[in-house]
Formats: C-alpha cells, structure tokens, sequence
C-alpha cells in the first residue's frame, strides 16, 4: 500500500477560502477514486496562503478488476428493444446473461495502474474546483475555455510513493519540486515522498498545517499578553483568519496611544480585527489596554522591532479616523439623525425605514401600556424605538456596519438620553441568533419584540414568507427571537394582538383617511401587495368583506382582506420556530403539536407550560398507558365513524367497568378542566391519570361493538367522552408511540 501526494501550488488564496477549499479537495478526490473503485485508508488536508495539499493513506498499486452489470430487456422482448441494447453495450447476443427471462450484459473490467488512475484525476480536480472566485490569466486568459484558479497556479507536486504521477494542466506540468517560505526560503525543494512532505517544508519556515498555525498564534499571543502583564480577548476567528496569511507566523505586542481609549472598546476592537487583523487585551480591571498583536510571517533579525512600529502607525492612522467618525456623529442628536431614515426604503413593498420606526414606535408603547411588556415606561419604550435604528446613518456604522444599535446606545448616553433609553438602543436587535444573550431590562424587552414583531407580520402580509433554504430577510432568526424574548421573560398574552398592529397600521396609511369605505380601494390595495385579487375572490370572501364595510366595520374588514389569512401563517410558522428552539432544550417535536392541534393557543408560556406537563406525564407508566388506551378508544371511533352526541339515558344495565368508567369521567372531567383554568397543568395529568385504571378494565371486560345497537352507540358514546376528556389538555393523536 502506498500514499499519495498532491500539492497545487499558487499565489495568495484568501484565508477566508481555505477551510472550504480544503474540504472540496477531499470530496473531489475521494470521488475521482472511487469511479475507478479506490479508496484510501484516510485523506489529510492542508492549506496555507500559498499551497493546498492533499495526502491519501495506503492506496493498492492497482485497481481491482471489476464486473459491471447492466439490465437489459426481457428475453421474449420485440427485436429492435434487443437490437438497441446490443448497440447500447457493444455485446453480441450470445454474450449476454439470461436470468430470470431477463437478459444482462456483463463486462468484466481488469484492474489498472493506480499511477495512472491519478493522473487522469488531478487535471479533472482542477478544472471542477468550486472555488467562490476564481480568475484567468496570461496569455490564455483571453479564451474562455483557459484554466480558472482561485489565484495563477504556478506548481504541481504529485507523487505516488517517490515516483512522480506525470500529468499537465495549462502549461503545468507535476513533478516533485516546490518552494519553501517567500523570503526564508525561496529556492527550490525537492519532496520524496509523502512521508517527508510536512517535515521538509517546516525546514523551510513552511509550517502546512493550518491547525498548528492556529496553535502558535493563539499560544504566543497569549503568552505575549501575560507577559505584559494583561489578558488577551480570544478571537477564534482572527486566529484562523491570520493562520491563512502566514506561512511561518510570528505574534508580536505593540502599544499604540493611551488617549484612543476614549474610543469605545468596541470601536477599537472593529477597527483593530476588521482593518488591520490584530488581537487586542485587557487590563487586569477589565477594561481594554493600550496594545495589540500582530501576526508577522518572518523571524526579523531585529526581533520585529521595526515591523512593531509600522503597524502601530497604520493602526494609529485607522484610529484616528475612528475617533473622527465618533467625534462627529456625536455633534449630531440622534433625533436629527433619525430623520434622514426617510430616505432610506426598508423594503420596496414596505415603504421607508421612517415609517416602521413609526411603527416600531407604536407597538412599543402598545406593549408597556397594555402591560404585556411588564415594568416598562411607555414613554421610554416608544422614545427608544424611535431612536433605535438613527445610528444607521451614522459614519460610523457606514464604516463598521457590526456596530449598529451598540454604537448607538453610546451616543444616546452621551447625548444625556436616560439609562433605559440608551440600553435599549443598545440591545434592540438581541437575541441575533442562537445562544445570543437574551434582553431582560423591561424597555429594551418592548422595543426588540415590537421590532421583530413588526417585521415578521408585515413580511408576511405581502406574501413574502421565507421559501425553502431561502430567508433573504433573516425571519426565522426574527422568530426565534421573539420565542426568546416571551419565553425567557415570561410575557403573557395572545401573540396575534401585538403581531397585528403593525399590518394594521400598514394598511391603514396604505387606504387613506378618505377612501376607508371604498370596497375597490381594499382590492386596488391587495393588488399593490400582491395578493389575490382574482374573481373567485372577491366572489367568496370578498362578499363578506363588502358585506362589513356596508355595516360599518372597517376594522374588521380590514382584518379579514389583509391580516387574519397573514396571521394564521405567521402562527403556523411560529409554531415550526418553536420545535426548532425547544428542540434544543429536549422537548420533542409532537407535543408542540399535540397542544397546537387544540387551536386558539399563542399564549406561549401557558403553552410551553402545557408542553412540559404533557411531556413529563408521558413518560411516566400512567401517561404511555392513557396515550395507549386513548389510541384504542380512538381508532374504534374512527373505525365506526362516531363523532360523538348526546348522552341519552341507558335503556340497559351497564356492567361494573362500564359504570366504573363512568363514574371515573364525572370526577376526572371537571378536575382537568378547573387545573387547566387554574393553568395547574400537572394537575390536570395528574386527573387524566386517574382515568388510565378504569379505561384499561373497560377494554378488558367490555365488548364495544355488541350486536344491540343501544349497547354499542353508548358504549361508543363513553370513549367519545374518553377522547374529549384527554382533549382537553392536548390532541393525544399527535403523540408519538
């Protein structure tokens, strides 16, 4: 068994592509082997700024002979199905394989040199690599049909054992030489094998492993840190993006001036990752440090001194023009700033980012009066949220887009906006995704949940929910965040009468004060939105539409031509949100469903409440034996097409497990309800339980589909009243097991 080395050797691939191009090398190659029926015992990748390398382990010098089989017609089909597939494989009749009176064509295929497999392999690799950005160039460039790489691609290494697998793609040719380090190293290398490949090029300050890299950055930057007596703030990111600048990387510690910590921390952190790639520390307090650390790619003869001093400069420079953007803003009250919002549109369909502010604004307040929002200042809340989205035309969120809200709420503080004000500025866009830190400060509560609100209802009123993979406008992040906030704060109410003040307003600056009773101005507006508008419409809901507008309600009307149909996907779709997010936690999927499938529930923390009792009572002996003796007394029901009616007297004597169950129902049925009221949803399993011993006797000792039909329609008419009993707390049909 031997290994294999591939080394394509080009200028500077970005950091960012590396990881990936690892990756698509390794599936590229595995695939190449196995068309030819290969495969390596484990496939070892390795990217720098100059090289992508691929290692396979204990390849067979050659391929196993293979026998391919192809299914052709029936013995006894026409003449000319036989004569194409005769053509088709090249076969005469005679060679092929009856079985069955079907007819095969099997070829046996020797084994061939694995040399020679990868040699076909490596030019197809590369002409099929997906790289994000790729170009041409040279003289061949000017053809279409010319190689594209992600940056001139100027060597091949390509050797199977210590032999050189020859093969040529654009004028390069493979062999076994390469070059070490830019400036350490710069001449030719000759690799043997495999086996010396890593060793030889650390020789010549070419460490290939990205993981080692890593491992030196984020290690000597560390150390370097304490050793002035700070604490660097890890950056995985940054540790990865410098390991894919560097070759040979080198950390070094640099001070740059005190009187930028007037900066925001985070202004400087941006503006130290995003331009220049450098670490920053901590002090001993906390508080940020007057230091950075670079990542050179040489071992200077000075010890970095001089390179220590240019990047102090171009960070110097970049701060200055930090401090220039803050200083600025700050000369500019977020009020003044807020009203160049409307010109800027949020969505073509939407209007202005000025009008969902207004929005926003509303909403928020709406939440704090009401008191579903508890704790929160109506004035602060609407005051925040229209502040909230002023920073966006600020310098310097135009410089450092990721500063949007945080960089805001330092502005509000400066500017003498009240605490509350400020934080909520601040966190509005919290949670942003998964594990993101959860607001609890009641106005920044109000005004992150009537944002998200806002935009999800209002996506999904003109019709532009996400679609499969897609999500251009990040909702279901939006939804996630929402379920965070309410369940985390424990906010109480119906989610639908927050989620339509938003479509309402909409709608309403859309019809205009003077056109609210015009039945063809709600159509010309559904037109506008993109919504149906077709005669089958109008004729169905749009009668009832027209009917409320005769009567004088408006708002109803409105609610049924634009936000209820909205409204009910939104719900569905928070429903969905919901199982991703409680799947994290451990509650499964079908208990959701069991309690949506009652209707009526967007009280998500009565919900989840509900959903954790169920859970917890399914588990146990009692809950698998109701669900069980539900599923019974369900399928029966179903099986006879019993929907269930009114309990008439007995025209016969009941026997004992009949009488049992019954007597057990009129004392179960009005616990379960009165826990539920009382939102003791324990208690009410705790009721349902009580029924599993009297149900389970029942099957046992009683025949429900008697020949006499009153027998039969009563003893159909207890396990409807099971069924309805057990649906008071959930749908059990939608539990699994």
């Amino acid at each position: 068994m031997t290994d294999f080395l591939l080394e394509l050797r080009s200028e500077e691939i970005p950091a960012r592509m590396q990881d990936k191009a690892r990756d698509d090398l390794a599936r590229l190659f595995a695939a190449e082997l196995d068309k030819a029926g290969l495969k390596a015992t484990a496939l070892e990748t390795y990217a720098t700024p100059r090289r992508l390398t691929l290692i396979a382990r204990d390849l067979p010098a050659e391929t196993a002979a293979v026998s391919e089989e192809t299914k052709g017609p029936r013995a006894n089909a026409p003449e000319q199905a036989l004569e194409g597939f005769l053509r088709k494989t090249g076969l005469t009749r005679d060679a092929l394989v009856e079985r069955d009176g079907v007819l095969y064509a099997v070829i046996d295929k020797p084994g061939r040199a694995t040399a020679g497999v990868l040699a076909e392999a490596i030019p197809a690799i590369i002409r099929a690599f997906p790289w994000p950005k790729a170009m041409r160039w040279g003289e061949a460039s000017q053809s279409t049909e010319s190689l594209r790489w992600v940056r001139p691609l100027h060597g091949i290494v390509a050797l199977f054992g210590d032999a050189v697998v020859p093969c040529e793609i654009a004028g390069v040719t493979s062999g076994s030489a390469t070059l070490g380090h830019r400036f350490h190293h710069p001449g030719v290398i000759t690799i043997g094998s495999a086996s010396d490949y890593v060793e030889k090029l650390r020789a010549c300050h070419v460490i290939v492993d990205q993981d080692e890299r890593r491992a030196t950055i984020r290690d000597r930057a560390a150390a370097l840190a304490a050793e002035a007596g700070l604490e660097l703030i890890e950056d995985e990111g940054l540790v990865a993006e410098n390991a894919g600048l560097t070759e040979w990387p080198v950390p070094l510690l640099g001070r740059f001036d005190e009187a930028f910590l007037d900066v925001p921390p985070e202004v400087i952190q941006l503006t130290a990752r995003v331009n220049q790639k450098y670490f920053v520390c901590r002090g001993k307090d906390g508080n940020l440090a007057n230091a950075f650390i670079c990542t050179a790619n040489i071992v200077a003869a000075d010890g970095g001194a001089k390179i220590v001093e240019g990047n102090r400069k171009v960070l110097a420079a970049r701060l200055s023009d930090a401090r220039f953007f803050y200083e600025t803003d700050l000369k500019v009250p977020l009020a003044d700033q807020a009203t160049k919002l409307e010109k800027i549109v949020f969505h073509e369909k939407l209007g202005t980012l000025a009008e969902k502010v207004d929005r926003v604004a509303k909403l928020a307040r709406w939440l704090a009066e009401t008191g579903m929002v508890r704790g929160a200042d109506p004035m602060m809340a609407e005051r925040a949220a229209r502040l909230a989205k002023a920073d966006l035309v600020t310098g310097m969120v135009g410089e450092f887009p990721e500063l949007q809200g945080l960089i805001g709420g330092y502005y509000a503080r400066a500017q003498g906006e009240p605490i509350e004000v400020a934080a909520a500025i601040r966190d509005h866009y919290k949670p942003v995704g998964q594990g993101d830190v959860v607001p609890t400060a009641a106005v920044t509560v109000a005004v992150a949940l009537a944002d998200k609100l806002d935009t999800l209802s209002l996506f999904f009123l003109v019709g532009l929910p996400p679609s499969g993979s897609k999500d251009p406008f990040a909702l279901r992040r939006a939804a996630l965040g929402v379920l965070e906030l309410i369940t985390v704060n424990g906010i109480r109410g119906s989610l639908a009468d927050p989620a339509v003040i938003g479509p309402a307003l909409f709608v309403g600056r859309k019809m205009g004060g003077g056109a609210q009773q015009s039945f063809s101005r709600m159509i010309d507006v559904r037109r506008e939105l993109g919504l149906d508008v077709s005669e089958e419409w109008q004729q169905r809901e749009g009668a009832q539409v027209e009917q409320k507008l005769l009567s004088g309600d408006f708002q109803g009307a409105v609610y049924d031509t634009y936000i209820g149909p909205a409204w009910d996907k939104l719900l569905a779709f928070f429903a969905d949100r919901l199982k991703v997010q409680q799947r994290e936690a451990g509650v499964r999927h079908d208990l959701i469903d069991a309690v949506f499938a009652l209707g009526g529930e967007d009280d998500l923390v009565r919900l989840l409440a509900r959903v954790q009792a169920l859970q917890a009572f399914v588990t146990t002996e009692d809950g698998a034996n109701l669900l069980a003796g539900y599923k019974r007394a369900a399928n029966i029901l179903k099986k006879e097409g019993f929907s269930g009616g009114e309990n008439k007297a007995l025209s016969y004597v009941p026997e004992p497990a009949e009488s049992a169950l019954v007597g057990a129902l009129d004392q179960a049925e009005p616990q379960a309800r009165g826990a539920i009221q009382a939102e003791d949803f324990e208690g009410a399993m705790a009721a349902l339980a009580s029924l599993r011993g009297p149900i389970d006797r029942f099957f046992e000792e009683v025949t429900v589909n008697e020949a006499d039909a009153d027998k039969r329609i009563a003893r159909l008419g207890l396990l409807s009243r099971v069924r309805t009993a057990v649906h008071a707390v959930a749908d059990f049909s939608k539990i699994e097991g």
